[in-house]
């Protein structure tokens, strides 16, 4: 392999995956606008892989073993590699312990039942909206930066290639390619680090604030439970309280602290200085209690 073939592949490798790293934080930014629909959702239980189910003894079909080792010995006759299907055996189990009584409880309360898109009140509220914009445009800046990158990697490779120096400088340039390339992969990484997090700083934001909204909500209409309307397959109007939440949440919450562009969250965390509200600046303190009661006792002038 010659050496302008070895350096052709050095710019276009590092740039496809740094363009797939680009389009992986974007991808998890836009996903992350609904991921508080899970805090809502029950787990479901998975079914257990049909090779680790236990058959039960009851329903397990009765074979003659002389008839196995028959059809066994009749595939060898035959010639045949493969084996029968064999029946899976029936394990025996110790006998079930004996279950201690369980003093009598209440009845839990009759369910008054309500729905809720999760996803219609983040795409409609006025803080993630915000969110949205900015971190898009700065997600837009990122993958603009790094198709710049990428040409200028092009246009020094094609510079190299079309130089007639040296082959000592040529290789110290190659060197340098390689050396910026890979600068260039670390800083892309910890921008869309960066955006990934400032993302989840923000959206939590939102969904910390909208479970306590439908709790709010929920009480104030006597309900108990609260389902996705995704999960529903028939309810009336009455039930849903989307809008309700959308009102109130926008009431409450109508724009969130977002990260400085290029401020790493992480390191804003370890300050001790990370604000979790959008006014982030310092609250006047209220004066001791001894304070207050000397200042009420003073004259006026």
């Amino acid at each position: 392999m010659s050496r302008s073939q070895g350096l052709s592949t050095v710019p276009a490798i590092a740039f496809a995956s740094l363009a797939l790293c680009v389009a992986a934080g974007a991808h998890a930014q836009s996903n992350s606008q609904h991921s508080g629909s899970g805090w809502f959702v029950p787990k479901t239980h998975e079914s257990a892989p049909e090779a680790v189910r236990r058959q039960s003894p009851s329903s397990a079909p009765i074979t003659d073993p002389a008839a196995d080792r028959a059809d066994a010995q009749g595939g060898d006759a035959q010639g045949g590699s493969q084996e029968a299907p064999r029946t899976p055996p029936v394990l025996p189990l110790p006998p079930i312990p004996a279950l201690t009584a369980i003093k009598k409880g209440e009845a839990p309360p009759g369910a008054v039942i309500g729905v809720l898109s999760v996803q219609d009140v983040m795409r409609a509220s006025t803080a993630a909206q915000e969110v949205q914009r900015v971190l898009g445009a700065r997600r837009d800046a990122l993958n603009a930066d790094a198709q710049k990158e990428q040409a200028s990697w092009r246009e020094i490779q094609q510079q190299i290639q079309n130089s007639k120096g040296s082959p000592e400088k040529l290789q110290a340039r190659e060197r340098a390619l390689q050396q910026r390339v890979l600068k260039a992969q670390r800083d892309f990484r910890n921008r869309n680090r960066i955006l990934q997090e400032a993302a989840q700083v923000s959206l939590g934001q939102v969904e910390r604030e909208l479970v306590q909204v439908i709790r709010q909500v929920a009480a104030a209409r006597g309900m108990n439970l609260v389902l996705h309307r995704e999960q529903v397959a028939l309810n009336v109007n009455g039930f849903d309280i989307t809008q309700q939440v959308t009102a109130q949440l926008n009431a409450s919450l109508s724009s969130v602290f977002i990260p400085g562009d290029g401020v790493d969250p992480e390191q804003l965390a370890k300050s001790g200085a990370f604000p979790t509200t959008a006014n982030p600046g310092p609250q006047p303190s209220e004066p001791p209690v001894e304070q207050a009661s000397a200042n009420a006792s003073a004259p006026k002038h």
